[in-house]
Order: C-alpha cells, then sequence, then structure tokens
C-alpha cells in the first residue's frame, strides 16, 4: 500500500555557477533533507550543468555522467529519493534532463523538457516527446520543467493517469526587467492546484549570469491542492523548503470532472490517457 503522506523538500540553488559547486550544494542538502526526514528532495532545472548555456556547452560529457554518478550515491548513502537535473549532449543537439533516483542510487526514470524557453535554449537543446507518469514509494507523480508548467495539459493529463503529485524543477532566469514583472505579476510557477486538485512541488533558481546581466526570480514553493501554500522560498537566497504532503487532499476531482463534461471530449481525453501511458517509459535520448 502506498503511504498515506509524504514529506518533500524543494531546494533553491543558484542558476549560474560551475558543476563542481552544484555537485557540492547538491550533496549537502541531500543530507540535509535526509536529516530532516524527507522521502524526496527536489533540485531546480539543470542543478548540477547550471542553465547558463556560454559555460554548460563547454562541460565533458563525461564530467556530467560523474556528476550524476555522486549524487546516485549520495541518494544511496541517505535512502532517500532525489530528483536532479542536467542539460545533455546527444547525437545532435542538447537535452533538458530532470532524472528520477531511487533510494537504492538507481535513475528509475528520465524526463525531458518538452517547451523549450529562451534564445539559448531553443538555440541548443531539442524538447522531448513524452509525458512523465511514474512512482514514488507506489504513490503516482509527474513532472514538468519550468516553461512547461505554462503548458496545463502537460501535467493535467498525468493526472487523469492518476498522478497526484506534480514535481516541478524551474530556472525561472531572464533579464532583470523581465523577472521584475514575472514577480510582480505571479507569471513565473503558476500554482496548478485551483485547476487540477493535485499537489505541486517548484525547485526555482536564485542568483545572476557571470556578466549581471540576467537574474531568477526565486520563491519556490510547495502547495495543497486547493493551492494553498505550504511552505515558500524567497526571491534571492539558497535554502531548502519542507512540506508533509496528505495524499488524501490530491483527489484530483478538477481532473475527473474534466474526463467527463462535456461528454464528446470523454473518448478524446481516454485515447491521450492511454498515449502517455504507451510512451511513459521511453528513454530521452
Amino acid at each position: 500500500m502506498p503511504p498515506s503522506t509524504l514529506q518533500v523538500s524543494c531546494v533553491q540553488l543558484h542558476w549560474a555557477t560551475d558543476i563542481e559547486r552544484n555537485v557540492a550544494s547538491t550533496l549537502r542538502y541531500i543530507a540535509r533533507a535526509a536529516r530532516e526526514g524527507s522521502r524526496v528532495v527536489l533540485f531546480p532545472e539543470a542543478g548540477l550543468t547550471s542553465y547558463y548555456f556560454p559555460y554548460l556547452i563547454t562541460l565533458p560529457p563525461e564530467q556530467v555522467d560523474a556528476a550524476l554518478d555522486s549524487v546516485r550515491e549520495a541518494a544511496r548513502d541517505h535512502d532517500i529519493w532525489v530528483i536532479a537535473g542536467t542539460i545533455r549532449k546527444t547525437r545532435d543537439r542538447f537535452i533538458n534532463v530532470a532524472h528520477v533516483i531511487s533510494p537504492a542510487g538507481e535513475v528509475t526514470y528520465e524526463y525531458a523538457k518538452v517547451q523549450m524557453a529562451g534564445r539559448d535554449e531553443k538555440k541548443y537543446c531539442r524538447g522531448g516527446d513524452k509525458l512523465a507518469l511514474f512512482e514514488i514509494d507506489g504513490i503516482l507523480c509527474t513532472l514538468v520543467i519550468c516553461r512547461d508548467g505554462r503548458h496545463p495539459e502537460l501535467y493535467r493529463i498525468p493526472a487523469m493517469a492518476g498522478a497526484q503529485v506534480l514535481f516541478h524543477p524551474s530556472c525561472s532566469s531572464d533579464e532583470i526587467e523581465a523577472v521584475a514583472w514575472k514577480r510582480t505579476s505571479g507569471r513565473a510557477q503558476q500554482p496548478v492546484g485551483p485547476n487540477s486538485k493535485i499537489f505541486h512541488c517548484v525547485a526555482n533558481t536564485v542568483g545572476q549570469s557571470p556578466d549581471g546581466l540576467q537574474t531568477s526570480s526565486g520563491a519556490s514553493f510547495i502547495r495543497e491542492p486547493n493551492g494553498i501554500p505550504l511552505a515558500e522560498a524567497g526571491y534571492y537566497q539558497e535554502e531548502m523548503i519542507t512540506a508533509v504532503l496528505d495524499l488524501a487532499r490530491a483527489d484530483r476531482s478538477y481532473i475527473l470532472d474534466s474526463m467527463e463534461h462535456p461528454p464528446f471530449l470523454r473518448p478524446y481525453w481516454r485515447e491521450m490517457v492511454e498515449a502517455v501511458k504507451a510512451r511513459k517509459d521511453l528513454k530521452p535520448e
């Protein structure tokens, strides 16, 4: 039987620092989350490689693999689920990947970001071709990465398939004026509970790029299925937030209503759910 609760930590890190610092920070927060009793710890988009493209495109693939191996070892040592991100070179372009790592230290699931954002990502990366559906301790979960969250079908269809928790690694970086606007308008990460009735866990980034032209919006959060904050981070500092999810509250009621009304859409929703299930285990390459 799946547990009735799930304690989750979300870690907010700098988005434009080098891989050595990123790995050290990640390992430190894995240990801290485990000490505080969390079963899952979520890190930001591209938290290991950084999201700063002039730097990350120079990283040897072997160094990225070694960073991920270090995180796998830490997950095993601390008996905790870890969701960590890299931007990885493939045979033709880069892909932006979230890696789900089990307490046994195994990468049990991977999801590639679907919707590209920003000039550099659109230049260097291509999107994935599946929606995320995976289990953590028997709890059905889903994933989106940053800009994906603006596209509700990417998490609502997995919720139709049964997902109760959305993990949302993000790097809401942009020019300083754009980030200020995101903060005041609430555009960075919009809570999904009010249109789905599932939990929403966001790990975002902070800090400026080396040239000082870009920053990130911070404000990581964990929200319950009505959209109410359970934990929130600040705008500027690296930090970890933690909350206990009462899974009975994630009843997916808005999702279930959408699947039934209007009646003419019912068969199409069911077809899409089956298509998501059929593709869910494809490896991003």
